[in-house]
């Protein structure tokens, strides 16, 4: 039985995603939520998120759920969700079919992606990063660093930005790890010199 959880900001989205999604063999929704709050204490083994790639976020104990992600995907998207560990991406219009098939594939590790996606993958994929080029941090990450650079602790970061500082933590391990940093301070420097970050 696969335990799945579903996050979408729509309460319609929800209510639609858990009528379909409940009635079929195999799976059990365990939760419809407008974000990934319960993923920790509910443990599915799946997330359905109807959600922007860089919300997703390891949780805070326990074994980390296989993630389905359906959007509108942006430059470099794809690549970002599946190095957050996002098994199956899928545009907005996946048929009912589609969704059940990438939920069943992320359940038993594998991946699927979107044909409209795949030439992201495939292209990012060719093109190694060259040493020394600028890291590409999402927009949240750099607005992240942004803030470390004014000196904020996680807290007050969560607090500005409404978020949690468990996501906060995440985003700045994130930065940490894309700019080879071994402390704030240092990310925060490389940020400056590489103009990630402006005075």
């Amino acid at each position: 039985m696969i335990r799945l959880l579903i996050a979408a900001p729509s309460p319609a989205m929800r209510l639609g995603l858990s009528t379909l999604l409940g009635s079929v063999p195999g799976v059990e929704v365990v939760g419809a939520y407008a974000d990934l709050s319960a993923v920790d204490d509910l443990a599915p083994d799946v997330v359905l998120a109807v959600l922007p790639a860089d919300e997703i976020m390891p949780p805070a104990r326990g074994a980390a759920p296989a993630y389905v992600l359906i959007g509108n995907s942006r430059p470099g998207w794809t690549q970002e969700a599946l190095r957050l560990g996002v098994r199956a991406i899928l545009s907005p219009d996946a048929s009912p079919s589609a969704i059940v098939a990438a939920i069943d594939a992320a359940a038993n590790g594998l991946a699927a992606i979107d044909p409209h996606e795949l030439e992201d993958v495939l292209t990012t994929a060719g093109s190694p990063p060259v040493r020394g080029e600028t890291p590409e941090l999402t927009a949240r990450e750099r607005d992240v660093l942004s803030l470390m650079a004014e000196g904020m602790a996680n807290k007050t970061i969560a607090w500005k930005r409404n978020i949690s500082e468990h996501t906060v933590k995440f985003h700045v391990a994130s930065i940490l790890a894309k700019l080879n940093a071994a402390s704030r301070t240092e990310a925060v420097t490389i940020g400056i010199r590489k103009g990630l970050v402006l005075l």
